[in-house]
């Protein structure tokens, strides 16, 4: 039943357009350009606690005409260098939404069954439907993101044969454009596609990694991985650079994220994430012919019982 209607406050004015973040076209991005921090967009911690409520709770009313509605869903993906804080993001941007209608898949490393398809078989299954929010923490991007940093996946562990590797710039180009195809596929079936690049800086990466050796509590977010990858950094940033030059597009952008500020990012990426929702102009659906014809009988029916 549609909540009632209340005047809402008007969302606070920001020096910076959220939109400014987005590239929605190929060869755009420089990764030297992208800012890791930001002036803050709130005036305290209970500031920010009210700005992201009030987002949330917009987003919640969305997506539950989304859900009535039953002709549109959104992915939000989410990339990032370990310890950018996207666990942290995805919960603060969707506590408060009914959880019936958000479906959120954390990605790990292919099991058996997987590996024997191609690498979009497990994306497949798990895309949202039409009127969900579903959320990909990391996706199919890392097949060119880890896969680019690491090729001997390729032959080692993808188990593909070595002529369809041997030239691996050629499977990263193969790549690109298949993702392009799957994401234009997705929207034109109706799923929005909305990907986030969580921007942390190496420096700030390294304060996050120290503070979970040195708080117990964080000690079981320790991953020795994290710290072996943080040798191969300029690459990666190469590769998300040139994976958002390459997959950027109007149907299927990109948000980069200045990650260092936490609740920074988590203000800008639920603002983001409404404005897509409110980019699809949705509306509750209107009663059917039969029932607009009949409804004051109904309830008059209704009453007397």
């Amino acid at each position: 039943m549609p909540k009632s209607s209340k005047k809402k406050d008007a969302l606070p004015d920001w020096a910076l357009d959220p939109a400014d973040l987005i590239y929605d076209q190929p060869g755009h991005f420089s990764i030297a350009d992208a800012p890791n921090t930001i002036e803050p967009l709130y005036k305290s911690k209970k500031d920010y606690r009210r700005q992201l409520a009030q987002m949330v709770e917009r987003i919640d009313e969305l997506q539950a005409i989304m859900n009535a509605q039953n002709r549109y869903g959104l992915l939000l993906v989410f990339q990032a260098m370990d310890a950018a804080g996207k666990d942290g993001t995805i919960r603060r941007v969707l506590t408060g939404v009914n959880p019936a209608g958000v479906q959120v898949y954390s990605f790990k490393k292919p099991s058996d069954e997987e590996l024997d398809h191609g690498y979009l078989w497990r994306i497949i299954q798990r895309m949202p439907e039409r009127g969900r929010i579903g959320v990909f923490n990391r996706s199919y991007y890392e097949e060119v993101l880890v896969v680019r940093v690491h090729p001997e996946i390729l032959t080692d562990y993808q188990r593909l044969p070595k002529e369809l590797v041997s030239d691996t710039q050629a499977v990263f180009d193969h790549r690109y454009s298949e993702i392009r195809n799957f994401e234009t596929y997705a929207a034109r079936n109706g799923i929005r596609v909305l990907k986030f690049f969580l921007n942390v800086s190496r420096d700030e990466q390294r304060r996050r990694l120290i503070d979970r050796l040195d708080r117990p509590e964080k000690n079981w977010k320790f991953s020795f991985a994290d710290v072996e990858e943080r040798g191969h950094w300029d690459h990666y940033m190469q590769a998300f650079e040139d994976c958002i030059n390459e997959t950027a597009c109007p149907l299927a952008p990109w948000a980069v994220i200045p990650a260092d500020d936490k609740l920074n990012m988590r203000l800008l990426t639920t603002r983001l994430v409404l404005r897509e929702l409110e980019r699809m102009h949705l509306k509750w659906p209107e009663a059917d012919e039969r029932l607009a014809k009949e409804k004051s009988t109904i309830r008059k029916n209704l009453s007397n019982d």
